[in-house]
């Protein structure tokens, strides 16, 4: 009986309108934690044609320029042509932000800040493997592998200034059982300027098509799959519908915390349904979703899983989760009951403690809003220093 199957991840570039508005959600939350790591934070965005909203509830003394943080970070992703229904200089920003409710800070914020309550029921989860040297899922590694390259040939490539910032990426793996073995087909769109009228590039939508096809496989497509020790089939789809030249959030309106799937795992593991940006790290949603992928990962390093699942869940105003679970889907060499009771000995879950052992009051979430938030450099919970303690604490 074969055990080969497919299994396919997205990912979406900075210019996709969903992460137009996490990025903005996540600027602001930087530019508040820089002054006061104190602060709470639950900012939403919402972009659409030549507007952009942002609304949430932020209790802090810091007051920073809201208009400057969200028209610089639509600069930076590069919209900046009018003609394109979306642009950092004359979009209309509008605020609505008021205070956190006091009943929920109740909660929250303790005499003694060690006991400090999750600021939110909830679950989350966390997952690593040994598929790539990130402990990451391929698929997902993969796809935003490729969105990040899209975005860069375009910022980089004086050849391919015909990019628009719009873009999506999708990479579909062949698995025998938990073993990737090719690479079985790739899907790509990008948005483009007007090839035909505006540039004189080419003479129909036909030869458009077949132009951006042949430069995103040799640009793109070609090189992000080189980097990977794999086989893959020529099997490319480039912009399916056949142009895409609008787009953005002309194109579609974007809001934050809708990509969550994209910012995880690519759908290869659970998901607790809790979304991550422009939220301060006293969400569980957020610190929790950190904290379950340092304990997974650390548990895949020490050797003693080929995979591993870590479950958290929360009641608002309580500090201690209320369960714990770790599944290695059989791949475990003990059982998963001893690595849950050496997960435990080894780690508090405590949100404080969570915050501290991660250093999460940091303005670091801004460069994590786009190509996901796991299996990243530089980030706290992708170290691998307590795989050691984990194995001296099994029985």
């Amino acid at each position: 009986m074969s055990n080969e199957y497919l299994f396919t991840s997205e990912s979406v570039t900075e210019g996709h309108p969903d992460k137009v508005c996490d990025q903005i959600s996540d600027s602001i939350l930087d530019a508040i934690l820089e002054k006061d790591k104190n602060a709470r934070v639950a900012c939403e965005t919402l972009a659409t044609t030549d507007f952009v909203a942002v609304s949430g509830e932020i209790s802090s003394e810091v007051k920073p320029d809201y208009e400057s943080i969200v028209r610089n970070c639509i600069k930076n992703i590069g919209y900046t042509d009018t003609k394109y229904g979306f642009d950092a200089g004359s979009a209309e920003v509008m605020l609505r932000i008021h205070r956190q409710s006091e009943h929920i800070n109740q909660g929250v914020d303790r005499e003694d800040k060690k006991d400090q309550g999750a600021g939110d029921q909830g679950l989350m989860f966390g997952f690593a493997c040994n598929e790539t040297p990130e402990l990451m899922p391929l698929p997902i590694q993969l796809a935003h592998k490729l969105s990040k390259k899209l975005s860069d040939v375009r910022k980089e490539d004086n050849n391919l200034d015909w990019l628009l910032p719009d873009g999506k990426s999708q990479a579909t793996i062949l698995y025998d059982k938990y073993k990737p073995i090719k690479v079985d087909n790739i899907v790509l769109a990008t948005q483009h300027k007007d090839l035909i009228d505006d540039l004189n590039l080419v003479n129909n939508k036909k030869d458009e098509l077949e132009f951006i096809r042949s430069k995103m496989i040799d640009s793109v497509i070609v090189p992000v799959l080189e980097d990977f020790n794999i086989d893959y089939n020529q099997n490319f789809t480039v912009n399916g519908t056949g142009r895409f030249v609008t787009g953005g959030p002309h194109g579609d309106t974007g809001l934050t915390g809708r990509k969550i799937i994209v910012d995880t795992y690519g759908g290869y593991a659970r998901h607790g349904g809790g979304a991550f940006s422009g939220k301060d790290p006293s969400k569980v949603d957020r610190s929790a979703a950190y904290m379950s992928r340092y304990v997974a990962k650390n548990i895949v390093a020490s050797g003693i899983a080929d995979r591993c699942e870590v479950q958290l869940a929360y009641s608002i105003g309580v500090a201690e989760p209320v369960s714990i679970l770790v599944d290695t889907f059989n791949t475990g060499k003990v059982s998963d009951i001893e690595i849950t009771d050496a997960v435990k000995a080894v780690y508090s879950f405590k949100p404080y403690d969570i915050i501290e052992r991660l250093n999460l009051c940091s303005p670091i979430y801004a460069r994590l809003a786009a190509y996901g938030h796991l299996g990243r450099k530089n980030c706290s919970w992708e170290k691998v220093d307590t795989a050691e303690d984990i194995l001296n604490n099994l029985k």
